[in-house]
């Protein structure tokens, strides 16, 4: 009997534990953890309560309006959705392929924002877990103390984290929310003003970037075990590469890598992913559970984002980040590493190799002149997009009538892929930490490490900084309160 079948049909009999909301990530979100009268987890469970709802009433609205509407759903990955939406409406548009500078402009912008967003989780809500101690008192375990206790890290995370605000800014005309991405290409050049102002700040950017490379690996090797088995789930790994094996974050088909290293599926067209993934709900999440029709549902969830794109990848194109790369993939010897707490390493390589990308296409004077619209083409009906977001894979697809109306929106975002290998770090973080202990923040907060690992975006919108009203309740088999637990 499986572990879901058989709480279930015991339920009456299991002690509730519940982290509702969990802290620093947006959306509502809430743990359970179901133990047996022994105290060992019999069940784990991430749940998203909120709604999102965007696929609805995207249909009906015209296609040009989508790529700006669209990335609403994000206040920290907005471009990552302008530009799939693009993407998938280019042909529609009759504008595909854009032009060369088009494609440079809209990689110049998603690079940026890889390196905002990057800068953002690991300095900001991920570091002070890593420098201070997943115990350490909460007064102390935040961006405050990280600040005076570390002012030249908490300063880099500031710096890098404007820089590529900037670059989103001169190339989507706002920092959030802009509008450079047009279906058929893009809707401006760069300005020699900001050519200049950006590429006179780029080499400190990845003098910064490699520090910070250095920082997460330095926190790694100190603590070799922790970091190799804390929220260890081993699965699949799932992102684009590039016809050579690159790792790309705008283009590319889908590779499969089993949790061993081998490659299961290669040259996947992202256009057909309704051939190969399942999107499987379940009744306690409005989040969805994507796996592999294949392998089916037990065996076919993966996992995606930096742990899964470094890995996948047969090298990094940029000469930094790759040495990075093949020093990461050193300290594992050589195999493949799934412990939740990898992930904050590989997002710092994928900085380091955003800004390299950044500083070399901010000397192409392509940017500034030549075509940056297609239109004439043959037009369709249908468009399917997917590139790499800073969490992981996106995917949109739409479909659009005669009368230039969307008629269906599907998108599975970053966090959707990762939902059940949250689930599974969850438990394990559980088993692990929390099993017959008695409650305490400390542990309560090993939970959360394991969830801000993946840099989650429950509702794929803002990340929520600062700290969120957090209240546990133990109770046993009748419904007596155990123990209770406020964080306020």
């Amino acid at each position: 009997m499986s572990l879901e079948l058989e709480t279930a049909a015991q339920r009456d009999t299991l002690r509730r534990v519940a982290i509702d909301p969990v802290s620093r990530v947006e959306g509502h979100g809430k743990v359970t953890l179901l133990l047996d009268e022994a105290g060992h987890v019999r069940e784990a469970r991430l749940h998203i309560v909120e709604f999102r709802g965007f696929e609805a009433f995207i249909e009906g609205r015209p296609y040009w309006e989508v790529p700006v509407m669209v990335q609403r759903l994000c206040g920290i990955c907005p471009v990552s959705h302008h530009l799939a939406a693009a993407k998938a409406l280019d042909g529609i548009a009759g504008g595909a392929p854009v032009p060369p500078v088009a494609d440079k402009l809209r990689r110049l912008m998603h690079y940026g924002q890889i390196m905002q967003s990057h800068a953002l989780h690991f300095y900001h809500l991920a570091s002070p877990d890593l420098l201070f101690g997943f115990e350490a008192p909460p007064a102390t375990r935040n961006i405050a103390g990280l600040a005076a206790a570390y002012p030249h890290v908490a300063r880099q995370g500031v710096m890098l984290r404007r820089f590529g605000q900037e670059i989103i800014q001169a190339t989507s005309g706002k920092r959030i929310h802009g509008t450079g991405a047009i279906p058929g290409g893009i809707n401006r050049h760069l300005s020699p003003q900001d050519q200049a102002s950006l590429r006179a700040q780029a080499d400190q950017a990845v003098s910064w970037s490699q520090e910070a490379v250095a920082l997460a690996a330095h926190l790694s090797c100190s603590q070799p075990l922790l970091y190799r088995e804390f929220g260890q789930v081993r699965s699949p790994l799932l992102s684009l590469v590039r016809a050579d094996g690159a790792l790309d974050f705008y283009d590319g088909t889908l590779r499969l890598r089993d949790a061993d290293g081998r490659i299961l599926h290669e040259g996947l067209d992202p256009a057909r992913y309704q051939d190969y993934l399942v999107e499987e709900v379940k009744p306690w999440s409005y989040m969805k559970f994507p796996y592999f029709a294949a392998l089916g549902p037990q065996r076919g969830w993966y996992k995606v984002g930096p742990l899964a794109r470094v890995q996948n990848c047969d090298f990094i194109p940029s000469p930094l980040a790759e040495h990075a790369r093949q020093a990461f993939i050193a300290q594992g010897d050589g195999s493949i590493q799934h412990g939740a707490l990898a992930y904050h390493w590989t997002r710092m390589i994928e900085m380091l190799h955003a800004a390299e990308v950044v500083r070399d296409l901010l000397d192409d004077p392509a940017l500034l002149e030549g075509a940056i619209l297609h239109q004439g083409g043959p037009r369709q009906r249908e468009g399917i997009s997917a590139i790499e977001a800073p969490r992981g894979t996106l995917l949109h697809h739409y479909r659009v009538g005669d009368d230039d109306l969307v008629s269906h929106c599907n998108l599975i975002v970053s966090t959707t892929h990762n939902n059940q290998a949250m689930n599974e770090a969850i438990r394990q973080v559980a088993l692990r930490y929390l099993d017959g202990r008695s409650l305490t923040e400390g542990l309560l907060n090993h939970i959360e490490v394991a969830i801000r690992a993946f840099d989650p975006c429950l509702s794929c919108a803002t990340h929520a900084l600062g700290q969120m009203p957090l209240v546990v309740e133990l109770q046993d088999a009748s419904g007596a309160l155990l123990e209770r637990k406020l964080r306020t």
